[in-house]
């Protein structure tokens, strides 16, 4: 079967539903339950379906932006919606997961963060963990990827310039990706 055939026998595509205040209600109650959102990234996802719909349906865009922005605007008086917090967890998440701050401000920019409170964000991160965040999330991403110190002592030498690579690529300096992945135990790293 040719992907000319595929195409034909395959179910058509439902056309997306007419955007209504209500429908707008229920998709970002939805779609806040699966997931954290700041407002600008709901207001992208919402725009979205608005969009949709005005090319399927003919309906109107402008209105249906201005249903999202009073729908935004309750969110936010009512807390379901707070970009602070939304930043503060998106920062703590992704360091954890060994992100560097450079990779934490740009992740926060693509999804509507404005510099300030990702800089607030940061800064609440470092007094939490210590003045240099790129060192702790380096050490969490060499651990979850197993390199440098992580990495079994027959390996390290044969895979220092993967593992410095590996740092680079994920927005930290050479000096911090040389100190850990040249660091015999990861405990030696912080004590520097």
């Amino acid at each position: 079967m040719n992907t000319d055939d595929k195409r034909l026998s395959s179910p058509a595509r439902k056309p997306p539903k007419r955007v209504t205040p209500q429908y707008l209600e229920n998709a970002a109650l939805h779609y806040l339950e699966r997931f954290a959102s700041s407002t600008a990234n709901l207001r992208r996802v919402l725009m979205r379906k608005v969009d949709l719909s005005a090319k399927a349906h003919g309906t109107d865009r402008e209105e249906g932006a201005r249903w999202i922005d009073e729908l935004l605007a309750r969110y936010v008086r009512s807390g379901l919606l707070n970009d602070e917090t939304y930043a503060r967890m998106r920062t703590e998440s992704l360091h954890r997961r060994g992100a560097s701050t450079r990779l934490i401000a740009q992740k926060l920019a693509g999804k509507g963060i404005g510099r300030d409170e990702a800089d607030k964000a940061l800064d609440s991160l470092r007094e939490d963990v210590g003045p240099d965040l790129d060192l702790t999330a380096a050490l969490a991403l060499a651990k979850r990827r197993r390199l440098g110190p992580y990495r079994r002592p027959e390996q390290r030498e044969a895979h220092r310039g993967k593992d410095m690579a590996a740092l680079g690529r994920a927005g930290f300096g050479y000096e911090i990706a040389r100190r850990v992945v040249d660091a015999e135990n990861p405990e030696d790293v912080l004590g520097e």
